[in-house]
Order: structure tokens, then C-alpha cells, then sequence
């Protein structure tokens, strides 16, 4: 990538966002005292994820239409309407971001592999992460040899006893989140192997490869723990680098890959409040067909995105080409055309 293509305030937005992610690693594990220093490559890994996720995230912003998205989203929230506005957005939270809902009209089987791996990344994630910027670590009790403490940012949050269910769901929760992923991600790679239509389309990088990623990150992870636990740690280093290895190709490839649409799917919330707002203000009419097609709202913003980006689609009369519903800009286009031949006298050819 040469220095003038990337994005200056973009590149300051992530790099700021670092320093303070690390900042909070630094504080949050009590000025590394209960850092893992064995979890540093972990740690770039991450750092490095945070940066691309930040950096593309800005980028994608920048863009006119997400933009103006964004923008509007935002307005509509604190323009009084919050308290509104914040049971849709909790409601839709639940629906579509906690039980992936969007994904069931496709299909029972597939929406239970979505969940599978959304469950088992997230808390996977929410596992992980506060493990390795030392937010969380366990200890034994003071004067103890079989109760464990769990501490949050240096202060205890809880105990257990060593071999109790509360032990073993803890310290195993890794595993379940693997179980799931894997489970998932069989599925659909199965379907990528088979659909002759998803064959015909897909690509390795944008469609094989993160599937590939996820089994592997899962199936190293368990082996760590059936190495330690039922083959007295039988390969375990070999297992402990190629888990390394998988982890941090997969958190390099969110940002740049397929992984990236997690991060944006919450920004769908914000476009179905736009929806409802531009319904409340009124619908636009088309003056071809005379139907309604589309939130005036929208065709508003519409104009003012496209005179951004360099197009002005204005007429004499004051009116504007953007005023017609998709069925109207045809119908038009057609009438076009036909004038074209009617005054050159060739209707053919």
C-alpha cells in the first residue's frame, strides 16, 4: 500500500484507538502485574485487529451514503425520540444481533449454524480478550490449596472450589464455545461443497478461508486441552504454536476479510430507524406512475449524497431525475430512446 492511498484521518482514528487499547491493557492488569507475558503474541494480534477493524470502520464511514446513514441515524436517536427509539433498538439487539433472526427466513438448519457460531465466537471473544490484556485472572485463595479466585481489574469478583461445577464450566467455557463454532462451521462448509450454485460463485479467500479459520482456531484449542488433560501433554507445545498461529491469522483477516460484516451489522439498526423516521415524514410520489416508492427523506438525502459524489441529476425545471421510482426512471429511458429513433428515422439497427 503506498502512503498516499492511505486514509490520514482514518489512520489517526486507529492509531489512537490503539494506543488507548494498550493504555488499558497497562492499567486494567495493574501495570502488567497480572499480565500472562506467555499471551504477547496474542496481544499484537489483537492490537493489530483493533487497528484494522478502526481503520476500515472510518474509512467506510467517510463514504457519502454511510455517511449520511450514520448521521441521520444518530439525529433521529437524541432529537428527543431517544427513549423511543431505545426499545427498537433493544428490541432489535435481541432479534437480530443475540439470536441472528435475519438468517431463520433462509432457512431452519442454517439459521441454528448461524447461532452455533455467533454464540461460540462471542463468547469466545468475551473470554479471551479480557484474558489476555490481563483484565481477568484466577489465583488461589489466600491459605488455601483447593479455592480459586477469580479477580476483574485487580479486585476479586468471586470464588470456587477446586473440582466443583463451577470449576469445570469456568474453566472449560473455551471448549463449549469450540464445540458450537465447529459444529456451525461444518455445516456450511458442507453446504460450500456441495450447493453447485454456491460452488459456481464463491471464492476461497472471501468464503472457504474464514470457515477453514474457524474450525482450525477451534480444533487446535481443544486439543491443548485433551493434551494436558488425557495424553499428559503429548504435543502439547507443537498444538500451543499452531493454535497461536491460527488465532492470529484469523484476527488479522477481520478487518481485510469476510469476518468484517460482524462489525457492521449493527449498523443496520440505525438503517431501520431511518426507515421508520422517513415513513413518519411522509412518502415521495413518483410523478410517472403516481405511485408512492420510496420515504421522501430518502430521496432528499439521495440528492444531496449524489451532488457529493459528483452527479447532478437536476432538470431545467427544477425538478430532479432523482424523483422517479426505479419503474418510472425506465419507463422514461424508454421514452428517451424512442424519441432518439422517432427524429433520426431509424428504428432498427
Amino acid at each position: 500500500m503506498k502512503f498516499k492511498s492511505i486514509n490520514l484521518k482514518a489512520f489517526l482514528i486507529a492509531t489512537l484507538v490503539s494506543v488507548l487499547c494498550i493504555v488499558m491493557v497497562f492499567f486494567g492488569s495493574r501495570k502488567l502485574q497480572n499480565f500472562d507475558a506467555a499471551l504477547i503474541t496474542y496481544l499484537f494480534g489483537t492490537v493489530f485487529a483493533f487497528f484494522g477493524i478502526v481503520y476500515r470502520y472510518s474509512v467506510w464511514l467517510q463514504r457519502p451514503p454511510t455517511w449520511m446513514y450514520f448521521k441521520r441515524g444518530w439525529q433521529f436517536i437524541f432529537n428527543g425520540s431517544i427513549f423511543k427509539h431505545l426499545w427498537f433498538v433493544s428490541k432489535e439487539t435481541v432479534g437480530n444481533i443475540a439470536f441472528q433472526k435475519f438468517i431463520y427466513p433462509r432457512g431452519k438448519y442454517r439459521w441454528v449454524a448461524h447461532f452455533m457460531i455467533a454464540v461460540g465466537c462471542t463468547s469466545a471473544f468475551a473470554i479471551t480478550i479480557p484474558l489476555t490484556f490481563g483484565w481477568i485472572h484466577f489465583t488461589l485463595a489466600p491459605n488455601t490449596i483447593d479455592i480459586y479466585e477469580a479477580h476483574f481489574f485487580g479486585f476479586k469478583m468471586m470464588e470456587f472450589p477446586l473440582g466443583s461445577f463451577m470449576a469445570f464450566m469456568t474453566f472449560h467455557a473455551l471448549n463449549w464455545s469450540s464445540y458450537l463454532v465447529i459444529l456451525g462451521s461444518l455445516y456450511y462448509l458442507r453446504r460450500r461443497l456441495t450447493n453447485p450454485g454456491l460452488i459456481a460463485t464463491q471464492t476461497f479467500e472471501g468464503d472457504l478461508l474464514p470457515l477453514i479459520l474457524l474450525i482450525l482456531i477451534s480444533v487446535t484449542g481443544l486439543g491443548l486441552t485433551y493434551s494436558y488433560q488425557f495424553m499428559k501433554g503429548f504435543a502439547f507445545d507443537f498444538l500451543a504454536v499452531l493454535h497461536a498461529v491460527t488465532v492470529i491469522l484469523f484476527l488479522i483477516w477481520i478487518p481485510f476479510g469476510k469476518f468484517f460484516h460482524i462489525i457492521q451489522r449493527p449498523a443496520q439498526i440505525g438503517a431501520h430507524i431511518y426507515k421508520k423516521e422517513g415513513m413518519k415524514k411522509g412518502m415521495a410520489i413518483c410523478p410517472h406512475t403516481n405511485k408512492e416508492f420510496t420515504t421522501q427523506l430518502h430521496v432528499n438525502d439521495l440528492k444531496i449524497v449524489t451532488k457529493e459524489l459528483g452527479f447532478d441529476f437536476d432538470k431545467k425545471d427544477g425538478s430532479s431525475h432523482l424523483d422517479l421510482s426505479p419503474e418510472g426512471k425506465r419507463s422514461r429511458l424508454a421514452q428517451a430512446h424512442l424519441k432518439a429513433r422517432q427524429e433520426t428515422g431509424k428504428y432498427f439497427g
